[in-house]
């Protein structure tokens, strides 16, 4: 406790001290800028097709070798497409280089194989916002620049209830299920146990995230289909200059967020697909101990253009927040489903903590979600105490039409813990059948409109 304690100091020290130093208020003006940052990478015209160097397309052969072999041959020539031709191909784990571009062409299938001794050796990973080393992720990166997964094919992980996703528990808790690893992982972070020590694989069933890459610059993921994966499908991880574009996920195994920006800046996700058993894209910043530490918060996120169906939410941030998060700017995408829980969810408690300052979105056109437009909740699976208070502040949501929603506001915050200055403005609202819930918290609707249900 001691030590969450001091962590606790150190953050709050950190965060509230930076944003002072830039006069200038944070709003829509600052999305130019952060653009022109944002600019995918190029690759040399060279192609290297995967069946240059021994990959079957029959669905069956394991073809690890001949995209490793591809893989290393691109590199050492500079850079350029790892091709995977129309067809059925299977493969373990793919660790991507600098300057490689994992390209798919049109009608080709990627299953993943569905072995975990595959995906051994273990890496370093973080499973959900906590360091470690863990099974490889199905596509993995560290530390490389000018990376990318492109092109028209699909990526399928293959998780079912047979294999990865029963290591959840969640049907038939058991002997083969997470839930023991994961608690010693929540120990050793609670305990600051060095990282290196922090050893998982075969036996632990903590499932690999789909695409991974940590610690990477210059990153594209763009065109592809996902589909089946064990976990967390998009998952960039303390990378700059990151473009997320095109992409088609429809993956409903539990855990399965769609995209999940942890410790990032300068991110894009435009013109995305999101069909998910989780949120469709969860911003993140580290889990606890590890988020306060490592102290990299999730920085200039741009989101637009995009399509959020089934999922927890449409954009959240958090649970794993330690780390915080600033400038979130959301904007011409469109939600609706019975099964998406809501809009915009920004979730803590105050064992994770952390800042979540200037969120903004606009012309956002909901049809349906099943609890609130806007959900904040600082209990967080029910932690009410803890030294960790979290923070919102200047949240503002204007131009959101929703045909369909039980309520707008689902805010629960804490007393002592800040939601100020939370706006939503110029909105309509439709078929409203509950009394909005706001409790330690500054929020007000501003010129909007409400039908209540018939």
């Amino acid at each position: 406790m001691k030590n969450m304690k001091r962590w606790c100091v150190l953050s709050v020290v950190t965060w509230f001290v930076v944003p002072l130093l830039h006069a200038e208020p944070v709003g829509w003006s600052q999305v130019p800028e952060i653009l022109a940052r944002i600019q995918a990478p190029v690759f040399p015209a060279r192609d290297f097709a995967i069946t240059n160097y021994g990959a079957v397309t029959d669905g069956k052969t394991d073809c690890s070798k001949a995209m490793e072999a591809a893989i290393n041959a691109c590199a050492r020539a500079g850079g350029g497409r790892v091709v995977v031709p129309p067809g059925e191909f299977t493969t373990g784990p793919i660790h991507l280089k600098s300057n490689v571009e994992l390209h798919l062409d049109a009608g080709t299938t990627l299953k993943f194989s569905t072995d975990p001794k595959a995906y051994l050796p273990a890496v370093f990973t973080r499973f959900e916002g906590i360091e470690c080393y863990n099974y490889s992720p199905l596509i993995y990166a560290f530390e490389q620049t000018n990376v990318a997964v492109t092109g028209g094919g699909l990526l399928d992980g293959q998780a079912t209830e047979e294999n990865w996703l029963s290591w959840k528990g969640r049907r038939n808790p058991g002997a083969q299920t997470q839930m023991a690893a994961r608690a010693r992982l929540d120990k050793m972070n609670d305990e600051s146990v060095p990282v290196n020590q922090r050893r998982f694989g075969e036996g632990d069933y903590l499932r690999p995230n789909f695409i991974q890459l940590i610690r990477c610059r210059n990153v594209l993921i763009a065109d592809v289909r996902i589909r089946r994966s064990p976990m967390w499908e998009i998952h960039p991880l303390l990378c700059t200059n990151v473009t997320v574009r095109g992409v088609n996920i429809v993956s409903h195994g539990a855990n399965n967020d769609g995209c999940d920006p942890e410790s990032c800046r300068d991110v894009l996700v435009k013109n995305c697909l999101f069909d998910t058993g989780d949120d469709c894209m969860a911003i993140k910043s580290g889990r606890n101990n590890d988020g306060r530490r490592v102290g990299v918060p999730s920085v200039n996120l741009v989101i637009r253009h995009c399509t959020m169906k089934d999922g927890h939410g449409g954009v959240s941030i958090g649970s794993e927040v330690s780390g915080s998060c600033s400038n979130v700017f959301v904007e011409d995408c469109q939600m609706d489903s019975p099964n998406l829980s809501c809009a915009l969810r920004l979730k803590s408690n105050p064992i994770r903590g952390g800042v979540m300052q200037n969120i903004f979105m606009r012309n956002v056109t909901v049809g349906q979600v099943a609890d609130a437009v806007l959900l904040i909740d600082f209990l967080y699976e029910r932690i009410s105490q803890g030294p960790c208070l979290p923070a919102v502040r200047n949240v503002a949501m204007e131009n959101i039409t929703v045909a369909h929603t039980p309520r707008v506001l689902n805010v629960r915050g804490l007393p002592g813990a800040e939601i100020s200055n939370v706006r939503i403005s110029g909105s309509s609202f439709k078929q409203v059948a509950k009394p909005d819930i706001i409790e330690n918290a500054d929020v007000k609707l501003v010129n909007c409109s409400l039908e209540p249900a018939k």
